[in-house]
């Protein structure tokens, strides 16, 4: 067989074994690799052969981690970063010239904000953003030096959903690279190629690891533009390290089964927090209540891990939900096996007036949760006493 099911390739994709037979990849831990002689080195720098030369280009550790994102996103070809905000970094820095434009949705992660309203600014990129709830904004936003779509689906924090299909419409017509944030949905629950996406990422240190352990980031996508992003890159230096990329190769064997369970938990702790009359609303991407739930059930596998819901009371009230928390962590990350409380207007997007947050769904009381591994009935025996 050639072409294996998901788990099986995530389990099965493994770099050739070397002399000892080794059943599980080993690490290596090198800066740089040998040549046989002066033709196998001049030949391996011309790019004549495949080979390694120095693990800021490439390492068996992080072939092998991307050769898996690859076969899970459907993608030709990809590279791998020391975190998430690396890849996007240099997916935008090698694609995009100074005097182009970017559209992009409006809810994006804070540090992608900051990129395009700070530093790209300052080589003349411009990014004008649409709102997530209106689409139809975006081809009036397009301009002749436009080159980039991008979005998140489901955003973050508010767990909003973009049509991939329609966004990939939109980029083709107006011959656009759409790129596209995967990281809460994982390739497990979608995959933005299918719908047109030319370029995915991911911050691997979320659900990728799962498990808080390490930092990475990743893009896959057109070998063409892959090309150019490995050859900024190389240069520039945001390399995953080969031990990051050999813990993040082991926890892709369990992204499936992990996801699953995650997902479960996610969709009976937000049923039951629909029900409690100290929550304004709930929103999870597969809760019927989601204005965008059969957007999510046509391009989603399941719902995901993150649920928002908006505390009654506003900032104080969020701020003592998260004071009378018991089990569960106060944390920035997600994606985790333990269950993170976080209270974005008093924390990540406090900087922000109310005005900026609301505009991306951030209400004073918003609560993001990303549901872990353990026992949903403690998860939510948790929430509860402390609402």
């Amino acid at each position: 067989m050639d072409n294996y099911n998901f788990e099986t390739e995530a389990i099965r994709t493994q770099n050739e074994r070397t002399q000892f037979d080794e059943h599980s990849t080993p690490l290596y831990l090198t800066s740089s690799f040998v040549f046989d002689d002066a033709e196998d080195m001049r030949a391996s720098f011309a790019e004549e052969k495949e080979k390694n030369l120095y693990s800021r280009f490439s390492n068996p550790n992080t072939t092998e981690f991307v050769d898996k994102v690859v076969k899970m996103e459907g993608a030709e070809s990809g590279y791998a970063f020391a975190t998430g905000m690396a890849a996007i970094f240099s997916t935008f820095a090698a694609l995009l010239d100074s005097g182009d434009h970017i559209v992009s949705s409006r809810s994006v992660f804070g540090s992608s904000h900051t990129l395009f309203t700070k530093y790209f600014p300052k080589w003349n990129i411009e990014t004008s953003y649409f709102d997530v709830n209106k689409v139809e904004q975006i081809e009036s936003l397009i301009k002749s030096n436009t080159k980039i779509l991008f979005a998140e689906s489901p955003t973050n924090p508010a767990v909003d959903i973009l049509d991939l299909e329609v966004l990939g419409k939109i980029a083709k017509k107006h011959n656009l690279l759409l790129v596209i944030d995967n990281c809460f949905a994982t390739p497990y629950l979608q995959q933005p190629i299918k719908y047109g996406a030319d370029i995915v990422v991911h911050s691997a240190t979320k659900l990728m690891d799962g498990q808080g352990r390490v930092l990475g980031g990743v893009a896959v996508g057109k070998s063409d533009l892959i090309r150019e992003i490995y050859l900024f890159s190389r240069n520039t230096g945001p390399a995953m390290s080969p031990f990051n990329a050999w813990i993040l190769s082991k926890s892709l064997e369990t992204l499936a089964i992990r996801v699953d369970r995650h997902c479960e938990n996610a969709i009976k702790i937000a049923t039951l927090l629909e029900e409690n009359p100290k929550i304004n609303w709930v929103k999870y991407p597969f809760l019927k209540s989601h204005p965008q739930y059969e957007t999510a059930k046509k391009q989603m596998k399941m719902g995901g891990n993150i649920i928002a819901f908006e505390v009654k009371g506003g900032i104080d009230a969020g701020r003592k939900f998260l004071d009378k928390i018991k089990m569960c962590s106060l944390s920035a990350n997600l994606g985790d096996t333990r269950t993170i409380v976080t209270h974005p207007a008093s924390t990540t997007h406090s900087k922000l007036t109310v005005g900026d947050r609301l505009e991306v769904g951030i209400t004073d009381g918003l609560v993001r949760i990303s549901i872990g591994l353990e026992n949903p009935d403690d998860v939510l025996e948790d929430l509860l006493q402390a609402l």
